[in-house]
């Protein structure tokens, strides 16, 4: 019989509350080689939908990120737009720094006036400084004001071992992140803006007349693939966030401090390859869905259902779909106020008794407290448990 997660969850819950006995099935042995080995400084593959770290090698190693900074520049961007504080039809004038900018150009002229979306494909496609500048300039109306709000966001969405000093990339000892924060915020950029991460395919960008060629090479090597950025500097060598789609899974890869262009997607595409190989991720549970109850003492109500405020995905070895098991943990001791959110258990996922995916049970709505009848018959029956 096809495996049906929720239906195995709630007997493992019976289960587990009645105290009824439970028989293993032993899953066929599993065999998943290494990782390739890469010649970077560090690497890592994850699961955009579970966030499963599948492979990595000093992923929490601060390194110079180079142009891998505008996927920050650019994530901080599409926030303002995305609250309605620019639009991408808003035009923008070139400042002189924007212009005298060092390294890769998408060739603005000083003075110039070019819409937010035409500078922000010229920093995606052609990893542009002067566009990077620009953009930060007319959203700080200073690129080191534009810094602060780089980190602040870095701060926000996790990136613990990350600082940015400038919209673009260029050297500097404060300037650093690592593979692991660069797989977190590209992930987030991914979730939070489609509309706008559509952009980091785009192999040419005419500008001025000028034909801007995007140096992912796996945007012509990989069909799959649809972004992310380049990056090279020489003290953080050659660089390169990759994500693609097969068949409904998407994977991140980030690789830092490779010798050469070709290098750098060649260990990219290793590196989805073996993701895709040997991984598959499924969707187990909705978000917003009621999955369980726990009881409230003292509360209006006497129960609370919980829910997940996420879809939940789990990455596994590929071809164990039928072999998962899913156990729920409810915490039955409650005392009211409860508020919508509140963490009131867990789904734990396993394979072979090894945990593969966990999400936390949330209340679904809040439960104020009761009134004196029900506090006292509550506090009661606690007395007597």
């Amino acid at each position: 019989m096809r495996f049906n997660p929720l239906r195995s969850m709630l007997f493992i819950f019976s289960i587990l509350l009645f105290g009824f006995g439970r028989v293993s099935v032993a899953a066929d042995q599993i065999l998943i080689p290494a990782a390739p080995e890469l010649g970077a400084k560090a690497y890592v593959l994850i699961d955009f939908n579970s966030g499963k770290v599948l492979a990595e090698k000093e992923a929490d190693t601060r390194l110079e990120p180079a142009s891998l900074t505008k996927i920050m520049t650019a994530y901080v961007v599409f926030r303002e737009l995305s609250k309605g504080n620019l639009k991408l039809e808003d035009m923008v004038t070139v400042s002189e720094k924007a212009w005298r900018t060092e390294g890769s150009r998408m060739f603005a002229q000083v003075g110039a006036a070019i819409s937010v979306e035409n500078l922000l494909k010229g920093m995606i496609v052609q990893s542009g400084n002067d566009a990077s500048v620009a953009l930060a300039e007319h959203v700080a109306g200073d690129e080191s004001v534009f810094a602060q709000l780089m980190n602040q966001n870095a701060e926000r969405l996790g990136m613990k071992n990350t600082h940015f000093k400038n919209s673009m990339g260029l050297p500097d000892p404060d300037h650093y992140t690592t593979a692991r924060d660069l797989s977190i915020l590209t992930r987030a950029m991914i979730e939070e803006f489609p509309e706008y991460y559509k952009w980091h395919s785009i192999k040419e960008f005419l500008f001025n007349n000028i034909k801007q060629t995007n140096r992912n090479r796996l945007l012509w090597r990989d069909p799959t693939v649809d972004g992310v950025k380049t990056g090279h500097t020489d003290g953080a060598g050659y660089c390169l966030v990759t994500s693609a789609l097969r068949e409904g899974m998407r994977l991140i890869s980030v690789v830092l401090g490779t010798k050469s262009d070709n290098e750098r997607a060649n260990a990219n595409q290793a590196l989805l390859n073996y993701g895709f190989r040997f991984f598959e991720t499924r969707p187990l549970y909705k978000a917003n869905e009621k999955l369980a109850e726990a009881r409230v003492w003292k509360g209006e109500n006497t129960t609370v259902d919980l829910g997940l405020p996420r879809d939940f995905h789990v990455t596994f070895p590929r071809g164990q779909y039928n072999n998962l098991k899913a156990s729920m943990e409810v915490n039955n001791s409650i005392t009211a106020p409860v508020k919508q959110g509140d963490k009131l258990g867990a789904i734990k996922v396993a394979l072979n008794d090894q945990t593969v995916g966990q999400i936390d049970l949330s209340a679904m709505k809040d439960v104020a407290v009761g009134g004196w009848f029900r506090r006292g018959l509550d506090t009661l029956q606690l007395m007597l448990k």
